[in-house]
């Protein structure tokens, strides 16, 4: 039996990952301290609204009349909901998939095929929070499906899962083989056929591979290997260079590329 379910997502490479999801309870403290978080800016931001009000309530009535009352709640309810569903969506893009509760809690949201979450998916998940919490429709969603997903989550297109790995370089390790050859790729091979979305499965292997079995990281790497070699025209990789070391000098290669 096992405490935690898990999924496998097949990439548009054809490269299987498997990811653990990440669980109503952990969703559920990461929720809490995200509106813990959103409590304190709304009391800012109605702080500051009122005091806007009082200063310049002469000028206001004057411009609506009588229907100056109904005008401020409608401007504060607009405002409300546009920083309440802002902050998930600002957050979610720039972090790729977390806000400061999601990160605490050590979640992620992806899409369906494990790559990062866009606008699109980041903007209809915040937008059908408000049902998903209404009368806890979302958490019955949750537990009853077997993705444990969500309206916002079905509507999206996307999936929670549990962020084992921290993202970023600090976590993967570097051959000094694969130093040496990226910057010898750079010159040889043109990396620009390569998408955000092909060094994203490229991070997320490397990431990964030391919880894999050796044949499951030998074959994986030789299939990754081959798809970036064709994605790039490169007639062959250079002799005495693995599968992994040629993806390490790929990973470094199109992070110089970046800057």
């Amino acid at each position: 039996m096992h405490l935690f379910n898990r999924v496998k997502f097949r990439t548009p490479e054809s490269v299987e990952l498997e990811f653990t999801l990440a669980g109503i309870g952990n969703r559920a403290w990461a929720l809490l301290i995200d509106y813990h978080i959103l409590a304190f800016i709304l009391l800012g931001f109605y702080i500051l609204f009122w005091v806007i009000i009082v200063q310049f309530s002469d000028f206001w009535i004057n411009l609506v009349g009588s229907s100056f009352g109904l005008w401020m709640i409608a401007i504060a309810f607009i405002i409300t909901f546009t920083i309440y569903a802002g902050y998930f969506v600002f957050l979610e893009i720039l972090w790729q998939g977390q806000t400061p509760g999601k990160r605490i809690a050590k979640i992620r949201v992806v899409r369906d095929d494990g790559r990062p979450i866009g606008l699109q998916q980041a903007a209809l998940r915040a937008l059908l929070r408000p049902f998903d919490e209404f009368l806890f429709i979302g958490a019955f969603f949750i537990m009853l499906t077997r993705q444990e997903k969500r309206l916002g989550d079905l509507a999206a297109g996307t999936i929670v899962i549990q962020d084992q790995i921290p993202v970023g370089t600090a976590t993967l390790t570097i051959s000094e083989q694969a130093k040496s050859l990226h910057a010898q790729l750079i010159e040889i091979a043109d990396l620009s056929p390569l998408l955000p979305d092909d060094f994203a499965v490229i991070r997320e292997y490397l990431q990964r591979r030391s919880g894999m079995s050796a044949k499951a990281k030998s074959l994986l790497a030789l299939k990754l290997s081959q798809q970036v070699q064709a994605i790039i025209n490169l007639e062959q990789i250079p002799t005495g260079v693995s599968s992994d070391e040629f993806l390490e000098a790929i990973y470094l290669a199109y992070k110089q590329r970046e800057f």
